[in-house]
């Protein structure tokens, strides 16, 4: 199950040190033949079953990782020995914690859909080398749309008079709803990097939310029942020594999007809304101009600097200019409904003719679009124009890159196939 990785990927992080003096980003889109599949490796199935909620056969398979290399292996265990003297002393007494490997995991939809990839660790104790734990990577995006997602929805919001910068420091909450869980990378990710980040995520599925944690390492003391209390009545230890700092400001509910943010009280600074079921298609009540949902949407977003964000496959009415249809949208069920779905958040979330903006940006590699609608966004200049919020954009996004240190450039995922709508 737990194969040496590759050989033949020095290239690669040679190409990766030559370009930008970043840490490496072992998401890089370079390595994504390692987990994408081929008819010489179709990777190994770890978990499969059918979903009772829409979804198909759902499933988890395990491709090896070429990084982090060997060499960097002893770091992470002398972290992890830390961890344990600092949060729970008498664990060690079982030995020590030690990596096994690295894998990529694919949760899958029918075979076919590709919903979400995350990067696992796999560690077990010296004495009980029976037991494996595994923890996703955090840092480790390897999907594009989901670097888009995060690029444009922080530049964003940081341009509308929110002190991003505070909550990275963990001096102020910034609180995030996540609709659609995957594998979970996502909000991982925002919890990680944004020390005052309060992040809620809702999956409908439980075979969804059951893979993320049992396949994939997604903490399970992160996820809560309906009343909101902790679902895993006991934390283990290794959860603790993992998660501990992350996992209390992650809420993980089983729940149908719709009734959720019905019921929900809360006010969000950002939504992230990444819904695809089985069929690869966005339900329409999830977009409808005229939706319970979308109503309530709106009521939940912050009324100074609430920032959607929204995965959506592309097709011509978002990326051709000239009118032109793509190849690619005979298979790709939502594509022709992707300007519907952007005039519908943009109306209801703006009100028509509000105040506040929308755009789209194409992303890289892969047929998707990022959708967002930002409130507060200073549309008075008179400079208001496509390139005046593209230069603002930028300019927020290289200092977002200094701030956070991250792997990849924002940059690189707001410029292109920028689209006001």
């Amino acid at each position: 199950m737990w194969r040496r990785a590759r050989a033949g990927y020095g290239y690669l992080r040679r190409f990766s040190t030559a370009v930008r003096q970043r840490l490496e980003d072992e998401g890089n889109w370079l390595y994504s033949s390692e987990w994408w599949g081929s008819d010489f490796d179709d990777g190994h199935t770890v978990l499969r079953a059918t979903s009772g909620k829409g979804n198909g056969v759902v499933s988890v398979v395990a491709y090896p990782s070429s990084r982090p290399s060997r060499m960097q292996w002893s770091g992470m265990e002398r972290w992890l020995q830390k961890r344990c003297e600092e949060l729970h002393p008498g664990y060690g007494d079982g030995g020590k914690l030690r990596i096994l490997g690295y894998q990529w995991r694919v949760l899958r939809f029918n075979d076919v859909t590709r919903q979400s990839t995350a990067k696992v660790m796999a560690t077990y104790r010296e004495n009980m080398p029976g037991d494996v734990y595994l923890m996703q990577q955090p840092h480790c995006l390897a999907v594009p749309y989901v670097k888009s997602m995060v690029s444009a929805g922080l530049t964003t919001i940081a341009s509308c008079n929110f002190d991003i910068i505070s909550a990275l420091q963990g001096k102020k909450n910034m609180h995030i709803l996540c609709i659609g869980h995957g594998g979970g990378s996502l909000p991982l990710f925002l919890a990680s990097q944004i020390q005052g980040a309060i992040v809620h995520i809702v999956e409908i599925d439980p075979l969804v939310i059951s893979a993320s944690i049992r396949a994939m390492g997604f903490p399970a003391c992160s996820l809560k029942t309906q009343s909101g209390d902790q679902a895993v009545t006991k934390t283990e230890i290794i959860n603790e020594i993992m998660w501990k700092g992350i996992h209390e400001r992650i809420n993980l509910y089983e729940a149908d999007a719709e009734e959720f943010i019905v019921n929900n009280m809360n006010i969000y600074d950002m939504i992230f809304v990444d819904a695809y079921d089985g069929d690869d298609i966005f339900p329409h009540k999830l977009w409808g101009p005229d939706s319970t949902f979308l109503k309530a949407l709106s009521n939940r977003l912050h009324p100074k600097h609430g920032t959607v964000v929204v995965n959506l496959h592309s097709d011509s009415d978002v990326l051709n200019h000239d009118g032109s249809v793509p190849s690619v949208e005979a298979i790709l069920p939502m594509g022709k409904y992707v300007s519907q779905v952007c005039g519908a958040y943009k109306d209801v979330l703006l009100g028509k003719g509000g105040s506040g903006l929308a755009f789209t940006v194409s992303v890289p590699w892969v047929c998707n679009t990022s959708l967002v609608v930002c409130r507060g966004f200073d549309k008075d200049s008179e400079y208001f124009n496509r390139d005046f919020v593209i230069n603002t954009l930028i300019s927020k996004s290289i200092e977002l890159e200094h701030v956070m240190d991250l792997p990849f450039s924002c940059l690189e995922y707001i410029k292109r196939g920028f689209f006001l709508v």
